[in-house]
This record gives structure tokens, sequence and C-alpha cells, in this order.
């Protein structure tokens, strides 16, 4: 594919009539010729014509695709051995953060996910055209070799650019070679929903090597059972686990988007049991429309998309597409419907005292999975249930993990098709004995595809699930070995939170998200001012800027797990509180009144035990680039806070390869080291 709308080496761009670049820079273009980008593409055609005259090896390209961020940087020069990404503010003085973070995305973009980009030096250029001569100084190389944005008024850039050239070594490459790359994107879970309800497809914004693969194959898979399904008449359920940020949700969410363009008959909708990750992703596509406008231009490819949908449909609470379905005689108008994190829908005893208490439905009986399901079969003709499941994720009470689901289909809908990946089947499942003979019995043929094994969201490392269930289990050994390489995703742990937070603020850059976490009954973190019991607006948190104290950014609120699941940071410091304590294997507890007390749970059943580790499991996997675990000294005077228990914790990070965050003088101390 052609990146740029306009690519040239620095003596044909200098030499080409300006109206011919204009034309085809237009004539590229989907949308409606304004005025205001016809006079912003002039301007920068003029300035990139003066540069392209005093820099003859260079080669330019404007209008050059930034796939995952849904936008185009202005122009690169690539220029012996360093890219430079220009990014102009017509008739703008100033340098707002914004702007800065905008040229520092398109710059971390590149390096991260085109890949003839991931070893050479780029370097952002933010142009404010009305600005004053800005004083021309190199700024700071990342260890990634993506360099600060740099300020610079029409004037600057030239000396910038030749001062750049001649502090560095950089060997020479290609720029047609270099532009041909492939792109692999790993958007968030944000910024895929957004670019699906647009219209795009799970292709488009993701990686295409092993794991996304898999991901495009799951989905494929999912869709001829639906095409199956609609075609011949038939129920069917489609059940796809995988590890921790592996890709289930944006699947999912594929899936659900997809459909909903189809023909009037067929719908389809998102549903999760998650209120966080609905909150967050209604109010981020509720912003993104706001952002575009929400009118659906003619030019626009994605217009229909926004004209017909709403996120309000697109994605759903499941709990009110429960309630809206008690009356027996009511059908849905879905015939296909996603579960989001199905391992958490609540088991009989849970669901009926809700629905007695809350809902005044004193007779019923039904887990949650059963009532869904039944609620699917009302259908005369044809449906499709997808679960996403995320194995060793439950983490509250009465959620029943994925046996609920297939009881249900056991006891009360042999007739539909059961479809999931082999490993359910195994004698290592979750499941027990008597499910997998059923199960045995009843599917013809399981299918590979419906598993994720790899991790999407650590696009830098892929071994950080499978590090951290040895963490979590008693296997050293292999947490070591699993251990992502310090370049790739660093691991730390502190033993001081001003420490933790110097880290992130100076690892998170652009748009990039950091942020705090801690289990829900961490409570003897208070005393390091992380208090888990006080309120946070998800939206607010996963969605502000790091100028509003509510984000996540501003490293002042924590998140629990019941918060973060399903969705992601950048960065994160996990805080450890003793609940989960080595003595010398792994202990879970609680905090009541003034003390600590052991959970015993009946063995061979998932119990509040588990919930205590899963909690963890969840926290120590949301992030995308790194992490800090933050371990508090404790206080000897303080019988509920005993520095051993904090110290074993530590000695067995330790033991599993983690190493120690250096702490600055400044951490703790106000002086500037």
């Amino acid at each position: 594919m052609n990146r740029a709308w306009y690519t040239a080496n620095a003596a044909s761009f200098a030499a080409a009539d300006a109206l011919a670049i204009l034309g085809a820079l237009a004539g590229a273009s989907q949308f409606p010729d304004e005025p205001t980008q016809k006079s912003a593409w002039a301007f920068e055609i003029t300035h990139l014509q003066a540069l392209a005259l005093a820099l003859p090896g260079a080669h330019i390209l404007m209008e050059f695709s930034i796939p995952r961020m849904g936008r185009r940087a202005d122009a690169i020069i690539v220029a012996n051995g360093l890219i430079f990404v220009l990014e102009y503010k017509v008739g703008e003085k100033d340098f707002p953060r914004h702007a800065l973070e905008q040229a520092h995305g398109y710059g971390l973009d590149l390096k991260n996910f085109h890949l003839t980009s991931h070893d050479k030096a780029i370097i952002p250029l933010l142009i404010a055209t009305e600005a004053p001569a800005q004083q021309i100084g190199l700024g700071f190389w990342a260890p990634d070799k993506v360099h600060t944005p740099i300020r610079c008024s029409p004037g600057d850039v030239l000396p910038t650019i030749r001062q750049m050239l001649a502090s560095g070594d950089a060997p020479g490459f290609d720029a047609i070679e270099w532009a041909a790359g492939a792109y692999r994107p790993t958007p968030t879970i944000v910024e895929a929903a957004e670019a699906l309800f647009r219209g795009h497809d799970v292709a488009e914004i993701s990686r295409s090597e092993a794991g996304a693969e898999n991901l495009t194959l799951t989905a494929a898979a999912i869709k001829s059972v639906i095409a199956r399904m609609k075609a011949g008449g038939g129920k069917a359920i489609c059940f796809v686990t995988g590890v921790p940020g592996a890709g289930k949700t944006l699947a999912g969410l594929n899936i659900a988007c997809g459909r909903m363009a189809r023909d009037i008959g067929e719908d389809a909708t998102f549903l999760s049991g998650n209120g966080p990750l609905v909150d967050v992703l209604r109010e981020a596509l509720k912003r993104d429309v706001r952002a575009r406008k929400g009118i659906a231009s003619t030019a626009d490819p994605d217009g229909r998309h926004l004209a017909a949908r709403s996120p309000d449909k697109f994605v759903q609470n499941v709990h009110h597409f429960r309630d809206e379905y008690i009356d027996q005689a009511q059908v849905p108008s879905e015939h296909v419907v996603v579960f989001d994190e199905a391992q958490r829908a609540w088991d009989k005893k849970q669901t009926a005292d809700f629905m007695r208490k809350k809902r005044g439905q004193a007779g019923f009986d039904q887990s949650e999975p059963a009532f869904l399901l039944s609620v699917m079969d009302r259908h005369p003709d044809w449906c499709v249930v997808v679960c996403l499941v995320g194995e060793g994720q439950e983490i509250n009470r009465g959620e029943a993990g994925i046996a609920e689901w297939i009881r249900a289909l056991q006891s009360d809908l042999p007739d539909w098709e059961i479809h999931l990946p082999p490993h359910l089947l195994g004698d290592d499942s979750s499941l027990d004995a008597g499910l997998r003979w059923h199960l045995g019995n009843r599917v013809k043929t399981p299918e590979p595809a419906l598993h994720l094994a790899v991790s999407l969201r650590s696009f830098r490392a892929e071994t950080v699930s499978a590090h951290v269930a040895a963490l979590l289990g008693d296997d050293a050994a292999r947490a070591r070995a699993t251990r992502p390489a310090a370049n790739d995703f660093p691991i730390l742990r502190t033993r001081n939170l001003a420490a933790a937070r110097s880290w992130l603020r100076d690892n998170r850059r652009a748009g990039e998200r950091a942020g705090l976490l801690a289990s829900s009954n961490a409570l003897r973190l208070k005393p390091e001012g992380i208090y888990v019991k006080a309120d946070i607006d998800v939206c607010n948190w996963f969605l502000n800027t790091m100028d509003d104290v509510r984000s996540s950014n501003s490293l002042e609120d924590a998140a629990t797990e019941f918060a973060v699941q399903g969705l992601e940071l950048d960065w994160t410091c996990v805080a450890w509180d003793l609940n989960l304590r080595r003595k010398p294997a792994w202990e879970a507890r609680e905090f009541r009144g003034t003390r600590w007390q052991a959970i015993h749970d009946d063995p061979g059943s998932l119990g509040r035990a588990d919930y205590v580790r899963n909690a963890y499991r969840v926290l120590l996997t949301r992030a995308r680039q790194g992490m800090v675990i933050f371990i508090p000294p404790g206080d000897p005077a303080d019988a509920t806070r005993p520095p051993a228990d904090y110290d074993a914790i530590d000695a067995w990070l330790a033991a599993c390869g983690i190493p120690t965050l250096p702490v600055r003088r400044d951490d703790g101390a106000g002086i500037r080291r």
C-alpha cells in the first residue's frame, strides 16, 4: 500500500510543480476539499520544497499514514539514517501540550508498530508557523531512540535537522523500502472500539504475526458458524478462551460491530457484566463521535456507521439485557450476542438473591448463564451466542466460571451446537470430568482457532501472562525463565512508592497512560496513601488527559481489579498488600475490622481464596509496556503491617527474577539528582 499521499526524493520534490503536488494530495483524500486544508498544504509544500533544496540526499513523504492513531503525519523527511516526523500547526503561535503529544505519538507509533522503524532513530518536530524563532538545541533521546518533540518555527526546521544530522552517525537506509515496511498496530481496547465503530475491520487494526493471525482465524471461525446458522436455521454457542490480553474483547467487539452493519433481521450486540468496561467504552465512543462532529459525510466511508449506530446499542450491560427479557413473551431483536468475560456470569444462588432483592422476582431459580441462554432460545429460527472466557479471572463471589454455561447447555438446551477449543476437553481443563465427558459426546470437532494463546496487550513481550502465572504459583524458576527482557517489557519492584510514581512519570510519553492499581481488599495500603475504598469515576480515570487530577496519569487514585478488568494501561504500578502473602506458599486473607483473617474454602471448588489470587492476576496483566510492583516497607508498630510479611513478598519477587527499581535522590526527598 502507499502509506504517503505524495512521496519523492529531495531533488524531484524541489523541482516539482507545487500545484501538481497539491492536486495529488487532494486527489488522494477521501474528504471534501476544505479551504483551510488547501491553505495548510500550500504552506507545507512551499516550506518542504525549500528544505528539499537544502537536503539533496533526503526523501520526503507527505500525509504519511499512522493507522493505529487513525491520523496522518503531515510530512516525514528521511535523511542520513534519521527519520524526522513533521507536524505543522498552520497559523499557530504556541506549542500546546496536546500538539506536542500528537507529534510525539506519531514517532512512538512508528517505533512500536512499523516493523522497519523498530531500529531507527526518530525525531518529531512540531512546527507552529506563526511562532517566533526558538532556541535550537538537542533534547532528550529515549532508550528506544525516539527523541522528545522539538519546538520549531518554520525558520528553525533546517538548522535543527542539520544539527541532528551532524550529531549522529546512524546508518543510511532506503526510504522507499522503509516506508513499505509492514505496519502491525496493537491498539488499546478503547482505540479498537473506536476504530471498529467507525467501520474498520479487525484485520486493519491488528498485528499480522502469530497472535493477531490467530485473532483473525477466531473471527473467521465464528463468522462461519453464524453464516451456517442463519442460512439453515439452528442455534449455536461458541466459547472463545485466551490468556490475559490476547484479544478476546477485541474479537468480540469485531464480531458484534460487523454484524450490526448487516441486513435487518440479524442484528448483534456486545454484552458485558463488567460495568466499568461498558461505561468506559460507551463514553469513549460518544466522545469520538462528538470529536468527529457526529455528521455522516458522503465522502466519509465511515459515515454510515456513525449515522446508523448508537454506542449504547453497540455495547450493553448484560444485567440490563437480562432485566429487559424477564417477560417470557419477549423475543430479543439480536440474533448474535457476544458475552464478554462470560466466566464472571453469576451462579444460581447469586442470581436468585439479586433478582429477589433488587427486582422483586421471588421465584427466580436460574443461574445467569441459564437464563441468558433461555432468552436467546426464544428465537424460532436461529441465533448464535459467543462467550468470551478469561480462564482464571473470576474475581468476585458468585462468579460461576465456564462450568455454569456448560451445565445450562447440558440440562436445558440439548439441541444447541457447541463450539470450543480443544484444551477445554483435556485433563488439565478447569471443567470437571462429568462436564468433559458430556462435551466429548456432544462436540463434533474442537476448534483450535477458538483459543487465543498469545498476548497482544503487552506488544513488546508475549510472555508476561506466563510470567505472572508462574509468579502467582510456586515456580520461581519458571517465573525467571518467562520474565520478559528488560528492554522489551521492564518489570521492577520497589519499597518506595515515590520512586514508583517517578518511574511511571519518566516512562509515560505522549498519549500513553499510567496508573496505580491495587486489590479491592488491600485495606492496609491506606497508611501509604492508597485507599482502595475511595470511589473513582472510571471514565475520567481512563479517558481524561494528564492535567486532570481525576485521570489515571495524575497517579493520585488507585483502581482495583473491578475497575480495570478488560481494560489496560501502558505503564502500571501494582501495590501489593498482605491479603496475598507468602507463608511460605501463597496465603489469601481478608481484612475485617482491625485484623487480617485467613480465608478457608472447601477444597476443589472456586472460592474466596481463588478470587484474591485472580485479582492479582488481573492487576499484574494490565500493562502494555511495563510495570513496577510496590511492596510497602511495613511498620513494626502496626500489627496489621508487619515488615517481615512484606519482606517475604519482596524476597519471592526477587526469587522470580524481578530486579529492584533504583531509588533516585529526589524520590521522597524533594531533591532532583
